[in-house]
């Protein structure tokens, strides 16, 4: 591996554990970022975007979510710079967990989906 590996965990959430000890069982020690208490950047979530393959900040909401629906983020006119502030500032809106790998991110849903960036 030519980077460290790093994971978007939250360890509330069942599938944030499993993805973390998914990687410690394959000898992986990867750097927990626990985002919600030290949020990514705007700069940060647009690498994500781009690592994700994703073309749309909406990709990596979580879109059922109660404060998705209460800010109303799934008006269309957001611009895609509004979508991605709403990530910075609420958090618990990225959907989880992410895990970045040699230049390459994958969310862990299954868990086992992070693998392939090893």
């Amino acid at each position: 591996m030519t980077d460290a590996v790093k994971i978007y965990h939250n360890p509330r959430c069942s599938k944030s554990r499993d993805t973390l000890s998914l990687l410690k069982s394959n000898g992986v020690d990867p750097e927990v970022v626990l985002y919600l208490e030290t949020p990514p950047d705007v700069q940060t979530i647009r690498e994500l975007l781009h690592m994700l393959g994703m073309g749309s900040a909406r990709e990596l909401m979580r879109q059922k979510e109660d404060l998705y629906k209460s800010l109303n983020l799934d008006d269309g006119r957001l611009t895609e710079a509004e979508l991605v502030q709403a990530m910075v500032d609420n958090p618990k809106l990225i959907e989880r967990p992410i895990v970045v790998a040699n230049g390459k991110a994958r969310i862990g849903r299954p868990p086992e989906d992070v693998l392939e960036i090893l």
